[in-house]
């Protein structure tokens, strides 16, 4: 499909830069396949979703994976930042860099806190592989010498604060190795959860490490010509088993998150069974995609001819989620990582 299929007009003002509080307080335009859009809060979400029910949550935690540092050479010093993306094992990372036009293989990179890494190799995507020195855990270095990486759409319109290193963070985050939150799950709280035990609405969990390539732009003019960066996830066993013992009692899988969804999507066979899960996804999920695991979502509204845009538009239907779009621009909801919801069930 035309990739200009998927853009929209979304006037600056939209965009949120600090999240509602409380965070359940945030607008939640409640939309089904056919019906009238409804417009309620996230703390209305257990009456807006039905006993037997389960919400799946990514419980990724947010590194401060963001670092800046300089290249010392004979020619000079460079400013470098990095901001690190996938992890290829202990000591490496894989990291978009800025500036990187004055980096080659074998230069060291001088962060702050006496924390190094050498530039090993430039990808054909224009990242590279950084090798960190020392014999410390990557995220010790990064407590030290990084920052909380806030999506640029919030870091280009003001600074990262202290109030972000919470705030970017979801109450479910246990699993060290994102580079971005899982921002649907930033409007739970533990009233809200209180609410959405009694009832009778269940959770689950697993684990997908979201990377900095989520806020990469389609640069292609058709999706088929787009490449998703990969994202390393797991499911285990004991959780598989239940979601598929949930919808086998006729109950429905609520993916909190693209990230969830694409995860469990992932997992999930022509045969509708969930199996456990442990390595990349690259799912890119366009119109046309036929859904097998979930019934239901809840995200965050997205920018124009991203791929999350084309997402929710492959489970509701193009036109569908343009007239929903339409519908919370004119509704001052607000938009991306801090902004408003949407509960999304076909």
């Amino acid at each position: 499909m035309r990739v200009d299929l998927f853009d929209f007009d979304l006037p600056p003002e939209s965009i949120a830069l600090r999240p509602a509080r409380p965070r359940d307080a945030a607008k939640m335009l409640v939309v089904d396949g056919q019906g009238d859009f409804l417009d309620r809060q996230v703390c209305d979400l257990p009456g807006a979703l039905r006993p037997g029910d389960v919400l799946v949550f990514n419980d990724t935690r947010v590194i401060p994976a963001q670092l800046e540092g300089v290249r010392p050479s004979a020619q000079g010093e460079a400013r470098i930042g990095a901001t690190l993306h996938k992890r290829i094992d202990l000591r490496r990372w894989q990291a978009f860099i800025r500036n990187a036009k004055r980096l080659k293989a074998g230069d060291v990179i001088a962060f702050p806190a006496n924390v190094t890494a050498i530039a090993e190799e430039r990808h054909d995507d224009g990242s590279w592989t950084l090798a960190f020195g020392g014999d410390e855990p990557v995220e010790v270095l990064l407590e030290r010498a990084g920052r909380m990486p806030l999506p640029p759409y919030i870091a280009g319109k003001r600074p990262t604060d202290e109030a972000d290193a919470s705030d970017y963070q979801t109450m479910f985050a246990r699993e060290k190795g994102a580079v971005a939150a899982p921002t649907a799950a930033l409007h739970f709280t533990p009233g809200l959860v209180e609410a959405l035990d009694a009832a009778g609405i269940a959770r689950e969990t697993l684990t997908l490490h979201v990377g900095a390539g989520t806020f990469l732009p389609v640069k292609a003019d058709d999706t088929t010509e787009h490449r998703m960066h990969a994202e390393w996830g797991r499911i285990d066993a004991a959780t598989a088993d239940r979601l598929n013992a949930v919808r086998a009692a006729g109950g429905r899988l609520i993916a909190v998150g693209t990230t969830s969804l694409r995860l469990l999507e992932s997992a999930t066979g022509d045969d509708g069974v969930i199996r456990p899960f442990e390595g990349d996804t690259a799912i890119f999920i366009t119109p046309g995609y036929r859904f097998k695991a979930i019934d239901g979502l809840m995200t965050n509204f997205h920018l124009p001819k991203s791929t999350l845009f084309m997402l929710v538009s492959a489970l509701m239907g193009l036109e569908r989620m343009q007239a929903v779009y339409a519908h919370a621009i004119a509704g001052g909801y607000r938009f991306y990582s801090y902004g408003d919801s949407s509960l999304l069930l076909p």
